[in-house]
């Protein structure tokens, strides 16, 4: 398989970029890899770039993008950040990645029992983290049930993942709230935003549409 280049780009819908992307998960599910010579796309690329898709995705190491939707060098950008929200400087490179470079879709990528999500359900303190986390609290908040504090906590596993899939749609409503450039952009079909949870168990990809 070929790095993409500005003609495969150009031929790329939010659509099928969304399909490349399920047919790369269900590949890793299946450990069916396709056939990619990594050092052929390094130089294939190494004069310019042309990814279909922006990821953003949690820093946890079992969750990189490029591996569990089985993509090569060129293909998507992947933006981490533990607990995948969203702040000014993530916007800006998803503007930058959709508008100039010409992505055509962004996914936000949660994932099953996240370490950030427990954190913040624990309203963990710790130097820079606990600014970091207090962005994930809105998610915490929404989550009406359980109502017993003793059950809202790292500790039931339910809970943080319901937690994480609230903070993947909290941070698309930002997305589309807070950057005028990439709202336009849905609104006129030029790109899809959609929200995703990998599931750490059995590497599944489950697409929020």
């Amino acid at each position: 398989m070929k790095a993409h280049t500005r003609e495969t780009q150009s031929t790329m819908t939010p659509e099928k970029s969304l399909r490349y992307l399920k047919e790369g998960n269900k590949r890793f599910q299946n450990n069916l890899k396709a056939n990619r010579n990594l050092l052929e796309q390094v130089n294939d690329t190494s004069e310019g770039q042309f990814p279909f898709a922006t990821i953003l995705s949690c820093i946890d190491s079992r969750v990189s993008a490029e591996l569990v939707f089985d993509q090569g060098l060129g293909d998507i950008f992947s933006v981490r950040i533990a607990g995948n929200f969203i702040n000014e400087d993530i916007l800006g490179s998803m503007e930058f990645a959709c508008k100039l470079a010409g992505t055509k879709l962004i996914v936000v990528l949660g994932h099953t029992s996240c370490g950030a999500i427990k954190g913040a359900c624990d309203d963990a303190k710790l130097g820079n983290l606990t600014t970091m986390l207090s962005k994930i609290k809105p998610a915490v908040n929404a989550i009406s049930e359980p109502k017993e504090a003793d059950k809202r906590n790292s500790a039931n596993l339910e809970f943080v993942d319901a937690v994480s899939a609230k903070n993947v749609l909290l941070s698309i409503d930002r997305i589309k709230a807070e950057s005028q450039v990439l709202s336009e952009m849905h609104e006129d079909g030029e790109i899809m935003i959609v929200g995703a949870m990998y599931n750490i168990q059995d590497g599944s990809v489950k697409f929020y549409e």
